[in-house]
């Protein structure tokens, strides 16, 4: 069985790497089954440092797709173009996709038009927010898939509720749990950054919504620093958001308003390695972020998170685990980083099968199906 492992982009990686190496560990108990590594950016591609791939312990991708534009449609198009012309060079029996980006729909419908069998890793996610893109995207992957793969029981409900057959879906687990699962041990402190345990706190952005309105933004970069009670907030960015908040982070010190008196307790930091950004995540007093991923590590560390947003994908980690919503209102998230600091935050615990095997269920489903 040849499969075909699809990452649209960085974060991607985090969650194909599992089922990378139980691959791997399948062939090299004399199981017939191989698997070719695709990305759908360039080799070049910033955002993938020279050490993602010895931090994650799989291969770079076998092959690139060399898409770099970011206009959406004009990217699916192109991703379209050259997977199909990756699926008619080389024998596939499997497309496995993950999540919801515009170049992981394109490998989906492409994958349909030639008659492979197509998989979904993170289905049955929903936002019920129809205007955005990703909403669009995860519908159609979804819609598009033979397999289902879960990551728990409200995900079935979703996909059974949209028509999805139930000889379709298997609940296989967190597959990001896999991941840090298997890194737990090989996390590594940031060179230069000398922190102890539970003295900082963590403050990532990449949300477009949230940059383009640059002063609520200041607004809650004020709020965090007037309630973090002198605490460093250490902010690995990159890119636009690394741009903005340096901006705002700057005149707050040099125009400071009566709410941020006190040196700027937010310090700017280079973006980390995969192992680095874990470490400084993993002993964080809390994290302050709008990605979704972050939020699961942070259940999964039982580390309280704040995230900036009026929902979650991921409800799990708000009804078991550490996260709290804030939306992008800058009142409560002083608020809520106020508690932060203090300790007082609510209890928590694992959702169910976050136990690091969700790759070895995907593989033995698709070595049992004989697909």
């Amino acid at each position: 069985m040849e499969i075909c492992i699809v990452a649209g982009a960085r974060p991607n990686f985090m969650k194909v790497a599992p089922i990378v190496r139980a691959i791997e560990n399948a062939e090299a108990h004399g199981r017939n089954i191989s698997y070719t590594l695709v990305f759908a950016g360039a080799k070049d591609d910033p955002t993938l440092e020279s050490s993602l791939f010895d931090d994650l312990q799989i291969a770079p991708p076998q092959v690139y797709l060399g898409v770099t534009c970011e206009n959406l449609n004009e990217l699916t198009g192109q991703v379209m173009s050259a997977f199909e012309h990756y699926l008619q060079t080389r024998k596939t029996d499997v497309v496995i996709v993950v999540d919801d980006l515009a170049s992981t729909m394109a490998a989906a419908i492409v994958t349909k038009k030639q008659g492979i069998t197509l998989a979904h890793i993170v289905a049955g996610t929903r936002s019920f927010d129809i205007k955005m893109p990703k909403e669009i995207n995860r519908l159609v992957i979804d819609g598009l898939s033979d397999l289902l793969f879960t990551a728990g029981m409200g995900a079935n409900s979703i996909a059974t509720r949209e028509g999805a057959e139930l000889s379709k879906i298997y609940t296989v687990g967190n597959i990001l749990m896999d991941t840090l699962r298997f890194n737990r041990n090989r996390l590594r402190q940031p060179v230069g950054l000398k922190l102890q345990s539970g003295s900082y706190l963590v403050f990532t952005l990449n949300r477009k919504a949230l940059l383009a309105d640059e002063e609520n933004l200041r607004r809650m970069v004020e709020a965090m620093i007037q309630n973090a009670d002198g605490m460093p907030i250490i902010a690995p960015l990159r890119g636009r958001a690394a741009e903005i908040v340096g901006g705002i982070v700057d005149s707050i010190t040099h125009h400071p308003t009566p709410n941020t008196q006190h040196p700027t307790p937010i310090l700017l930091h280079p973006s980390l390695s995969y192992l680095e950004f874990g470490w400084l995540t993993a002993h964080a007093r809390g994290i302050v972020t709008d990605s979704g991923n972050v939020a699961e590590e942070a259940t999964f560390n039982g580390v309280p998170c704040i995230t900036l947003n009026s929902y979650t994908e991921h409800i799990e980690t708000v009804k078991v685990g550490t996260n709290e919503l804030v939306g992008e209102d800058a009142t409560l998230l002083g608020e809520m980083v106020a508690k932060m600091v203090r300790g007082e935050w609510k209890e928590s615990a694992l959702p169910d099968r976050w136990d690091g095997r969700t790759a070895e269920r995907i593989v033995q489903i698709l070595m049992e199906r004989e697909l």
